[in-house]
């Protein structure tokens, strides 16, 4: 592994009078796989959204592949202080780009099929041509093992089915780094699995992962960094094996209990 694909540094989180992240830093070398685990409301997700700026952090930093995300650092010539200001939509619907997120549920367009579905973000935001797209969203299908379900819709798929062209419609933009936002919480069991394939897959293709999870097997087996986080804080941290198997802290031990 090599540097920091990402880089959090101090960040917190307020909605309102409520502090959901309370200085949390973090590095996630690059073809790295870290997957945070946390009970409900710990902040996973709220972290997971800061990293791709769908939420404003109210302090701190985060950097992708070395790039500020959400704000540009001011210089401090002339009269103005060094600090920072808001990238304009633009600015950050192009680092967005850079960045491929899977949520629970699958946000699919339910009028268009699956190879329209993963066409979508090449053509509109690219401005690749249908062809190409064509080609690549057909490519990415079969990397998933949907080649044959290319002409269906999403309500003629499985959870499942949805899911993997969910992650396909996010390759599709070519991302840096992939984050996961408990991908497989809304599926039925017996379909968990078929997600978690892909998963694998990408990760021992070198994709740069964050995965919010409950999937302790996954984190187990795929992750190299584990991070457990309650309350908005970053308990315990460590090889996923170490974590899972020889928990340091009572909280991370408690919890694990009601899980693993």
């Amino acid at each position: 592994m090599t540097e920091a694909m990402v880089r959090i540094s101090q960040v917190r989180k307020s909605f309102g009078s409520h502090e959901v992240l309370r200085g949390i830093s973090l590095d996630v070398p690059e073809r790295g796989v870290v997957c945070v685990v946390g009970p409900s409301g710990s902040g996973k997700s709220t972290l997971l959204r800061c990293v791709n700026r769908l939420e404003t952090i109210t302090a701190g930093r985060i950097w992708v592949d070395g790039e500020l995300i959400g704000y540009r650092e001011l210089d401090g010539r002339g009269s103005r202080r060094r600090g920072l200001c808001l990238l304009k939509p633009a600015e950050l619907c192009k680092q967005r780009e850079s960045i491929g997120m899977v949520f629970q549920r699958f946000h699919l367009f339910p009028h268009r099929t699956a190879l329209e579905n993963v066409m979508e973000g090449p053509v509109t935001v690219q401005r690749v041509n249908r062809v190409d797209a064509e080609r690549l969203a057909r490519r990415l299908l079969d990397r998933v093992g949907l080649a044959d379900r290319a002409d269906y819709y999403p309500a003629q798929l499985s959870g499942g089915q949805q899911q993997r062209v969910a992650i396909a419609r996010s390759l599709a933009m070519s991302p840096k780094l992939m984050l996961f936002d408990e991908p497989t919480s809304a599926l039925d069991p017996e379909l968990v699995q078929e997600v978690l394939t892909v998963m694998r897959d990408l990760a021992a293709d070198g994709m740069t992962m964050m995965v919010v999870t409950h999937e302790m097997g996954f984190a187990r087996e795929v992750a190299d960094h584990l991070v457990f986080i309650d309350g908005g804080v970053i308990v315990e941290q460590g090889p996923p094996r170490e974590v899972l198997g020889n928990p340091r802290h009572e909280r991370t031990r408690a919890f694990l209990g009601q899980v693993v």
